[in-house]
């Protein structure tokens, strides 16, 4: 299930709302905000080897463009085997984005039936035109991810600049840290017609309605590929993500796609912090 934690950690930065529409080239602004979806199996293939899922997924976001950005995050499932086994997976991280790009800090522990599993820790950082990671958990060594790499929260900035210019694809290279910290994923996504229209909140998050009113956001498909040097022909992704993606980061209706099996994610919870003014 590590692949599942690998894409959820690629969410980062996306769950702040605003109602406030900016102009295409406007800078993005990213709300501080603690956000509880509930997380449940989707479509299920005949070879996938679940029968059922459910969990929780809570995400804590603050920071600025002037100070960085920290995210906290914790996602706690069940999974049920077509055996009937259970097995309960807490994945645990904690991130910290320069406000520049030019470095990105990351721990992450994932504890089954609660018990340390796996723990990797390592920081990247950009010098003299290229990325370097350096790895402490799962052990200690030195990595090279290439220049063209892009963060988490500087990835998602980018898709929404592209989506307010009306773009609709954008293709780049992420590395957030996950599985052994290692991993660079190749990814396009695409960018559907923005949109304004209410949509439906949960009944339990008061007055978001009228933010949802006058909100822009767009549906957008992120594809996550292996990277292959020498690959001939069309690859496969790993995995899909979709979502609903509002202007200052806020992701709704989110949705795994395996193949075999699906991941749907509702969101459950939304509070937002005090922000301090960043003038720059």
């Amino acid at each position: 299930m590590q692949r599942i934690f690998g894409a959820l950690l690629c969410l980062a930065s996306a769950t702040g709302l605003s109602g406030t529409v900016h102009a295409a080239g406007a800078p993005v602004s990213l709300a501080p905000h603690r956000a509880v979806y509930d997380m449940q199996l989707g479509d299920l293939g005949q070879n996938s080897g679940l029968a059922g899922l459910s969990g929780l997924m809570v995400y804590d976001f603050s920071g600025n463009a002037c100070d960085g950005y920290s995210v906290s995050f914790r996602f706690v499932t069940e999974f049920q085997d077509a055996n009937g086994g259970t097995q309960v997976t807490d994945l645990r991280t904690t991130s910290f984005e320069a406000p520049d790009a030019g470095s990105y800090q990351f721990l992450t522990k994932i504890y089954i039936d609660q018990k340390l599993s796996e723990s990797t820790k390592g920081e990247a950082r950009a010098r003299n035109g290229k990325k370097q990671v350096e790895l402490k958990e799962p052990e200690e060594r030195s990595l090279s991810i290439g220049n063209t790499a892009m963060f988490p929260t500087e990835h998602l900035k980018r898709v929404i600049s592209a989506a307010r210019s009306g773009e609709r694809f954008v293709a780049a290279d992420i590395f957030d840290g996950s599985e052994t910290g290692d991993k660079v994923y190749t990814t396009t996504s695409v960018i559907g017609a923005g949109r304004n229209e209410t949509l439906p909140a949960p009944a339990n998050l008061a007055g978001l309605e009228r933010a949802l009113d006058t909100a822009t956001h767009w549906p957008v498909t992120i594809a996550y590929f292996e990277p292959l040097e020498g690959l001939q022909g069309e690859q496969m992704p790993v995995y899909q993500l979709s979502f609903e993606l509002y202007e200052n980061g806020i992701s709704r209706q989110l949705k795994l796609d395996y193949g075999d099996f699906t991941i749907e994610g509702k969101l459950r919870e939304l509070e937002f912090y005090d922000t301090a003014p960043c003038v720059r």
